[in-house]
């Protein structure tokens, strides 16, 4: 079914090429590309936000949604994650954690989606808020003074990834037993 909410998250799965592409551009190091793919980044986190509004406002929830939404959001953070660690910006360590926790709570979701979507919680949409500001900040092209808070926002991020992570796979289990 094509809507306004389906064509935002098809847009936002275009996008991640194109922001690798704008992230690596010169050596992936160049502050204008690096502000470019800050850009970039920008506009497909906001069409992450307007789709799902627009789908619960509008009742225009369709299968298609359900599935492609979180791959496109995976799919975005995923490439940021693994070219700032890759252009050696972020520890890859720290992308790892995400992404696992990431590919394993997708994954489960998937395994229950027959049984209906799973609306975020509240701490899975502040660790969704803390990993669009983290990456955001290390897309940017800074002085070095901001390595320390940037640092700080990213282990913030990486916490409460892995805590949500935890609370959801308890809560699903306690759903099931």
């Amino acid at each position: 079914m094509v809507n306004v909410p389906n064509a935002l998250t098809v847009l936002r799965i275009v996008l991640v090429p194109v922001f690798l592409v704008v992230l690596f551009a010169d050596g992936g190091h160049d502050p204008a590309w690096r502000w470019g793919a800050v850009a970039v980044f920008a506009v497909a986190l906001f069409t992450d936000r307007v789709d799902g509004q627009i789908a619960r406002r509008y009742s225009l929830v369709t299968e298609f949604g359900k599935l492609m939404d979180p791959i496109a959001d995976k799919a975005l953070t995923g490439a940021a994650l693994i070219g700032l660690s890759a252009l050696g910006d972020l520890w890859w360590w720290v992308t790892i954690v995400i992404l696992v926790r990431e590919l394993g709570i997708t994954l489960m979701r998937f395994a229950v989606i027959a049984e209906g979507v799973i609306p975020a919680s509240r701490g899975g949409k502040l660790k969704t808020l803390l990993q669009g500001i983290a990456i955001g900040l290390y897309l940017m092209p800074l002085p070095h003074v901001t390595d320390w808070p940037r640092a700080v926002i990213m282990a913030a991020a990486v916490a409460v990834t892995v805590l949500t992570g935890i609370d959801y796979v308890l809560s699903l289990r306690r759903g099931r037993a």
